[in-house]
């Protein structure tokens, strides 16, 4: 079984956004990176937006770098490009240092594991499935694979998995073939006895069916976050529709080697 991460172990809401935002902008005051943390957060905001518009409809993760260096640069008079054009990203990268970029990549990560909560009883779950001999994995899109293990680590949840796919060390996100491939491979599964659990229909639902998976439908988790987000519709059919992940439990069991 592959889990997703955000919305589906781990609460994504905009609140707790915007509070990992605010714990990185004072991080990057106290070391003299940035003098105004509001206007930092708006200019971050922005750029954030415009990555998810840029990125999510081509496949690609987007990338947290690259967001501090557009930001940084925007914040020290570097002009951005207009709302239908591209970044000139080798133009910007000279008002941004590299170690400033890993002040402020190391300050999200942590900010992140600080104040996002896990779903309620998720780590619970985890282990009753783990313990009943399913391989497990996450497979994921997310900017920052480092924060899913660290994550994973700080909750004690690392030893119930079997492998952490993420999307950017893939190079592509769900719903695209190239990620369910890989976890496919690093759980030494075929692909028709993996059941794929998420709240998005389209990269968990329309991913893991074109790719020959099971999957489970995690629904109503997408009402308030900042993430990408899509609605259910005629192009898959998931094989559960649940609620709560504890439902899973009575509907799965595990099979031994083919």
């Amino acid at each position: 079984m592959t889990y997703d991460f955000g919305n589906t172990l781990v609460r994504v809401d905009r609140a707790g956004s915007r509070a990992v935002a605010a714990a990185t902008a004072q991080a990057l005051l106290r070391a003299g990176i940035v003098d105004e943390p509001a206007t930092f957060l708006a200019v971050w905001a922005e750029e954030r937006d415009r990555q998810f518009r840029e990125e999510v409809p081509a496949g690609r993760e987007v990338d947290l770098r690259q967001r501090f260096v557009r930001t940084l640069a925007r914040l020290r008079g570097f002009p951005p490009p207009p709302a239908d054009g591209r970044w000139d990203d080798p133009a910007a990268e000279p008002f941004a240092d590299p170690a400033e970029i890993s002040t402020g990549v190391d300050a999200y990560s942590r900010a992140f594991i600080r104040t996002m909560q896990p779903i309620a009883g998720a780590g619970d779950h985890l282990a009753r499935m783990h313990a009943r001999g399913f391989r497990l994995a996450v497979l994921s899109n997310w900017p920052l694979a480092a924060t899913i293990d660290r994550y994973l680590q700080a909750k004690g949840w690392l030893p119930f998995f079997d492998a952490v796919v993420v999307s950017q060390r893939v190079g592509a996100i769900k719903p695209q073939p190239e990620i369910f491939r890989e976890a496919a491979r690093l759980l030494g599964s075929p692909p028709q006895r993996i059941l794929h659990v998420g709240d998005d229909w389209a990269a968990d639902v329309v991913g893991a069916t074109r790719a020959g998976w099971h999957a489970a439908y995690l629904r109503g988790r997408q009402g308030d976050t900042p993430l990408p987000t899509s609605a259910p519709g005629d192009d898959a059919s998931p094989d559960l529709v649940i609620d709560e992940l504890a439902e899973l439990e009575a509907a799965v069991a595990p099979v031994g080697p083919t």
